[in-house]
C-alpha cells in the first residue's frame, strides 16, 4: 500500500510506483544465474597482442587524440574509506592497549613510510600535546589511531578514499585524487592539451573534492603542459532501490520506505551523461607513484588503440550494410568480424537469409563497444571474465562476479575457480554510434542481473536491491573484448597497510 507521504517521497526521489512494483518483485522472485559457457582466456577470448600489434595500436591511439575527438577519463570517487581502517577501529575497541595482531604490529612498527604520516604526527601533537614517538613509547597507541581515523582529528575513518594521502614524494604528498589527474594528463590529452577527468562524489564530500581540485590541479596543468576540466556528479536519487523485509513487502522505518543506493550499477546514468566519444573507466584507489606509471600509461594508451582499431572497423562495415550495395561474400566477412574479433556468437546465423543477416549484423554492429584490461588470476578476489549465453542466444563476452554464478552446479563453480584472469576494472568505453550520435547507454543493460543482499536497520533484517553492476549488468549488451594487462596496472588499496607495499612506497 503506497500512502500520499510514500508519493511525496517518490516524486523527490524521481522513482515512479511501477519501479517500485518490479523491485519488490525483484525480491519475490530473486535473479537467475547467468548461463556459462566457457570461462575466458587466451585460448577463448582474451587478447595478448604481440610487439608489432601493440606499436599498431599505440599508433591508432596516437592518431585518435589528434584528432578533435571528446575522452573522458570516469572515476567512480563516493566510497568511504572506513573499510580501508576495519582493522584500526577493531584496536580502538579492543580490550588491550597495545598492538597484538599482525596487522596491528605492522601499522605501528611502519608508521612512519605511510604518507599522512606528517600529518598525523602534527594533529597529534595538537591533540595530545605529545608527537607520535612519545605516546608510542608511553604505550598511548590508541590515541594515534583516535586521531588519524575521527572526527576531532585527520578524520580519514570518514572520508572517502580519494581524499586521503596515499604516496609520498619530494614536493609533498599526493592523494589517489591528484594521481588520477596526472594518469589523464598521460594517456587522455587531446590535441589542445585538455584533459577531461569527471569524478562520482556523494553530496557530503563534494565541496572537499571541488577545494582539492581548486588547490591543486593548476600546479599539475603547468608541470604536464596540459588544460584540466574536472567535473563531478552524484549518484542519482532516481537509482536508489526499495528495500523490503524478510516478508518481501516494501521496508518501513518510522512508517517511511527505507531507500538504499543501488550499487555501482547506478552510475551507468552518470556515465550516459557525459558528452564523449571515448571513455576510460578506472578505480579510484588503483594508483601508483610517478616512479611505476610506465606500464599503467602504455596499457591504457593500447586497450584504448584496440578499441579505436575495432570501432573504426565496425562503423566500415556498418556504412556498407547501410549502403545496400554489398555482396554475400561481404556479408560473411562482416559475420567473422564479429565472431571473431567481436566474440559474439549465435548458432542460429548459419540458417538466416541474407536479408535477415544484414538485420541482424547492424543490430550487434551498432551498439556501444568496451575493451577491457584482464590481469592474470593470483586469487585477489573480484569478478572475471567469461563467455556467456544472452537473452536472445547469442554467447557474448561478460565481466561476471561470483553472485551471477551458480556456485551448486559444480561445472559453473570449477568454472569459476579455475579462471585464468580476474577484472580490474580496466576499462575504455566507445558510446557513439556510426552516425556520431550517443547512444543511450540505460538502453543496453540487462535488468535480469542485479542481486540481493542482506543487511540491517535498528536490528531488523532487510533485504537491498542492487542493480546490475556498472561493469557487469550494466554493460551486458556491449560490444566486448578482452586484453591482457599486466598485473603491475593492477594495485588497488583495500587495506591501509597495503600502503605500505612497495608499489605505493
Amino acid at each position: 500500500m503506497i500512502t500520499s507521504q510514500d508519493k511525496e517521497l517518490l516524486t523527490r526521489k524521481g522513482i515512479s510506483e511501477q519501479q517500485i512494483a518490479e523491485q519488490l518483485a525483484c525480491f519475490e522472485k530473486g535473479f537467475p544465474y547467468l548461463k556459462l559457457a566457457a570461462a575466458a582466456s587466451v585460448e577463448k577470448g582474451i587478447l595478448i597482442p604481440d610487439a608489432d600489434e601493440q606499436k599498431h595500436y599505440l599508433d591508432v591511439w596516437d592518431i585518435y587524440t589528434q584528432a578533435d575527438k571528446v575522452v573522458v577519463k570516469f572515476v567512480p570517487a563516493s566510497g568511504a574509506a572506513s573499510r580501508m581502517f576495519k582493522n584500526l577501529f577493531e584496536f580502538l575497541e579492543a580490550d588491550y592497549d597495545a598492538p597484538e595482531t599482525k596487522f596491528e604490529k605492522v601499522f605501528f612498527e611502519q608508521i612512519e613510510n605511510f604518507a599522512f604520516y606528517d600529518d598525523l604526527n602534527a594533529t597529534c601533537r595538537q591533540m595530545t600535546e605529545q608527537d607520535i614517538p612519545a605516546l608510542m613509547s608511553g604505550g598511548n597507541y590508541k590515541a594515534i589511531v583516535t586521531a588519524l581515523l575521527e572526527d576531532a582529528g585527520l578524520n580519514y575513518g570518514a572520508l572517502p578514499k580519494g581524499l586521503l594521502k596515499f604516496h609520498k614524494y619530494e614536493e609533498g604528498s599526493r592523494t589517489p585524487l591528484e594521481e588520477h589527474l596526472v594518469e589523464g594528463a598521460l594517456y587522455a590529452t587531446n590535441r589542445s592539451g585538455k584533459v577531461n577527468v569527471h569524478f562520482t562524489v556523494s553530496s557530503e564530500h563534494r565541496c572537499l573534492f571541488e577545494a582539492l581540485v581548486a588547490a591543486k590541479a593548476a600546479a599539475y596543468a603547468r608541470k604536464y603542459n596540459v588544460d584540466y576540466n574536472v567535473t563531478f556528479s552524484e549518484q542519482k536519487p532516481c537509482t536508489d532501490t526499495v528495500a523490503a523485509d524478510m516478508e518481501n513487502h516494501p521496508f518501513r522505518d518510522n512508517g517511511k520506505l527505507l531507500f538504499r543506493p543501488g550499487g555501482h550499477g547506478a552510475l551507468i546514468e552518470n556515465l550516459n551523461d557525459l558528452d564523449a566519444d571515448v571513455i576510460f573507466i578506472k578505480n579510484i584507489d588503483n594508483v601508483v607513484p610517478d616512479k611505476l606509471k610506465g606500464d599503467t600509461i602504455l596499457y591504457k594508451k593500447l586497450i584504448a588503440g584496440v578499441l579505436i582499431a575495432l570501432q573504426q572497423q565496425a562503423f566500415a562495415y556498418l556504412r556498407i550494410l547501410d549502403s545496400g550495395q554489398y555482396t554475400h561474400e561481404q556479408v560473411i566477412e562482416i559475420l567473422q568480424f564479429l565472431q571473431k574479433k567481436l566474440f559474439c556468437k549465435n548458432p542460429e546465423t548459419k540458417n538466416l537469409e541474407d536479408a535477415e543477416l544484414v538485420l541482424y549484423l547492424k543490430k550487434k554492429l551498432n551498439r556501444p563497444m568496451r575493451v577491457c584490461g584482464m590481469v592474470k588470476n593470483v586469487g585477489e578476489p573480484g569478478g572475471g571474465p567469461f563467455l556467456a549465453y544472452n537473452s536472445d542466444g547469442t554467447i557474448s563476452l561478460q565481466i561476471l562476479e561470483s553472485s551471477q554464478i551458480d556456485m551448486d552446479d559444480p561445472e559453473k563453480k570449477e568454472m569459476f575457480e579455475k579462471g585464468t584472469h580476474f577484472n580490474p576494472v580496466d576499462l575504455v568505453c566507445a558510446v557513439r554510434d556510426y552516425k556520431g550520435h550517443k547512444f543511450n547507454l540505460v538502453n543496453y543493460v540487462d535488468k535480469a542481473t542485479g542481486f540481493i543482499s542482506y543487511k540491517s536497520k535498528n536490528g531488523r533484517e532487510l533485504k537491498a536491491l542492487e542493480l546490475p553492476g556498472l561493469w557487469n549488468g550494466a554493460m551486458s549488451d556491449w560490444n566486448t573484448v578482452f586484453v591482457e594487462v599486466p598485473l603491475t596496472t593492477f594495485n588497488p588499496v583495500k587495506t591501509v597497510n597495503d600502503l605500505l607495499r612497495e608499489q605505493h612506497q
